[in-house]
């Protein structure tokens, strides 16, 4: 029987025709629309990017151009577009975006992405692989599988029995350690609810993402217990975490979790794993609750593990010598993580991966998979033995950040890793002796040596060492405190002016940088009964592998002139 293509003369076949050209081919073809598609955005990409010397932002224009007031005015055109068009269209909405590839770009631990990773994630949107179970993902789901392996080796968890889950971010991993907290001690409530208040206990140094997975898990913010701090490593109290778990213990009030953060993304803070692990089985649950978790959020500094194999004798990288002790005393920090439950990872962090690609990774598969599953669906047929279906929050999983870590970790390998994340710290290095040789400048993190420098910049003629030792431990100088507290910001929020207008300091363009507003608290203000006396300081993350040592003097000549202005000084 011969077929008919008989509505090739209708309207809507016409319109259907045309889309074609808009769809990437299902075959081998040199014709791909796709292939065309992409070689006019590279086109558009590279009209974002500025010369070499530019700004720290994408285009040409680095205004918010949003009218926020009339945004939503708007309705789907009757007619098509065409994909010209609308590419065109997308890579306007990137002007004024910061260039995080851009060596002036140093606000934040969001470094620029690896060229492997990004690839492995655009093959993700192209093929559409759905790790939601073995059909939907056949071989892909193997790059979850192989992170699983590859990371619990890293951390020194038996890799044939450990797991691992890509999620939305890092408040994804926090989330997903709530939940399994939740459902290990208190068994009923995923099908009774939360009836139970369970506490949550982290550092005062823990994420706010906290407040997030409490709220939406059901337990509620209210039971987060946050556990005092050491002044000078801002790590976790022990002594104040077991006087609160034996406390606890004594009111027969469960605990869900211990949270170690490892690595906060300001203080750098090491939270202490191996002395928790022993107080949790010094202070179990009662009956008839279960065991409590124990989480490490190291989402932020967790590429440090890659210095276990390295030989700090014989230094084969080549690092300062200075540098060695640091580098060590950070991974030394990470290797108790091996007394976790589970650990949170993001790769674009310190992964140097596309956003997002965060791995909440588990050291009991079959415990975390079968309290955590459910039945199966009707409409699915598991083809494969792994089917994260039955036991993940979400049932659409795409494969983009999965295949952005582990490709990170295939191309890397551990001596990538530790020449990026080494070559970081020997920015630090450079520009933390140019603020240590300014009398107005001084480090407020000069023990930590991480991803990020954090320093005060003071009126010519102050000695800033000397004064900022006084603000931290002295409560009569908390009226200083307080207005050089203020210029820090104003000198902050004056750098961000600059980058914004494209203002140049010494014929080049200025950073974009930060500040926090409460670093830490002061040293008579351990328990934060008083929200002023906390440190303000402006940062420098020195994550961009095309920084150079002439950058980190640039960056203090800005902040200095920005000082500058602040005061009316010409």
């Amino acid at each position: 029987m011969k077929a008919c293509n008989c509505n090739n003369d209708k309207q809507w076949a016409k319109y259907r025709e045309e889309m074609r050209s808009a769809f990437p081919s299902a075959f081998s073809d040199d014709h791909d629309p796709l292939t065309k598609s992409i070689a006019k955005a590279i086109e558009q990409l590279n009209k974002l990017r500025p010369a070499d010397g530019g700004p720290a932002y994408l285009g040409r224009n680095p205004a918010l151009t949003i009218d926020f007031d009339k945004v939503k005015d708007i309705e789907m055109a009757d007619k098509m577009s065409s994909s010209d068009q609308v590419i065109a269209e997308t890579s306007a909405l990137f002007e004024g975006l910061p260039n995080w590839g851009h060596p002036l770009t140093m606000c934040n631990v969001i470094p620029q992405a690896n060229t492997a990773s990004i690839i492995a994630a655009v093959m993700s949107e192209i093929f559409s692989p759905n790790i939601l179970e073995g059909e939907y993902s056949w071989n892909v789901h193997r790059a979850e599988l192989e992170s699983a392996g590859m990371l619990a080796n890293m951390i020194g968890w038996d890799a044939k029995h450990a797991g691992c889950l890509y999620t939305y971010g890092g408040s994804g991993c926090w989330t997903y350690h709530v939940k399994y907290a939740l459902t290990r001690v208190l068994p009923n409530s995923r099908h009774s609810g939360v009836r139970t208040d369970a506490k949550v206990l982290c550092s005062q140094q823990a994420h706010y993402t906290m407040l997030n997975s409490t709220d939406w898990m059901g337990l509620g913010m209210d039971n987060i217990i946050r556990i005092k701090t050491d002044p000078d490593t801002n790590a976790m109290d022990l002594n104040d975490l077991e006087a609160v778990l034996k406390s606890l213990q004594a009111q027969k009030i469960p605990v869900a979790s211990v949270v170690c953060t490892m690595g906060t993304t300001d203080a750098n803070a090491f939270d202490p794993v191996g002395g928790a692990r022993k107080l949790l089985d010094k202070y179990p649950n009662a009956a008839p609750y279960g065991k409590a978790l124990l989480y490490c959020d190291a989402v932020t500094s967790w590429s440090w593990l890659a210095f276990k194999k390295y030989d700090f004798a014989k230094n084969p990288l080549q690092f300062t010598k200075e540098l060695l002790p640091f580098i060590e005393a950070n991974c030394r920090a990470l290797q108790d993580m091996k007394y976790a439950d589970a650990i949170g990872f993001d790769f674009h962090k310190a992964g140097f991966t596309p956003y997002a690609s965060s791995c909440f990774t588990y050291r009991n598969a079959e415990e975390f998979e079968s309290i955590l599953k459910r039945p199966g669906s009707a409409y699915l047929q598991p083809r494969s033995p792994y089917n994260p279906l039955d036991y993940t929050l979400e049932v659409s999983r795409a494969a983009t950040g999965a295949l952005a870590g582990w490709a990170t970790m295939k191309y890397f390998g551990y001596e990538g890793f530790q020449a990026i994340m080494g070559g970081i710290l020997e920015n630090q290095y450079y520009l933390r002796n140019l603020l240590h040789e300014n009398a107005a400048t001084v480090c407020v993190n000069p023990d930590d040596y991480s991803l990020v420098t954090l320093f005060r910049i003071y009126p010519e003629g102050v000695m800033a060492h000397q004064q900022y030792q006084h603000e931290l431990n002295d409560p009569s100088y908390k009226s200083q405190l307080l207005t050089n507290n203020k210029l820090t910001m104003d000198v902050g929020n004056k750098l961000y002016e600059w980058f914004r207008n494209g203002k140049k300091i010494n014929g080049q363009y200025t950073p974009y940088m930060s500040f926090s507003t409460g670093f830490r608290v002061t040293k008579y203000n351990r328990d934060a009964h008083d929200p002023d006396a906390t440190v303000f300081a402006l940062k420098v993350y020195p994550m961009n592998v095309h920084l150079t040592h002439e950058i980190m003097q640039h960056v203090v000549d800005c902040v200095t002139a920005a000082r500058n202005e602040v005061l009316g000084i010409k």
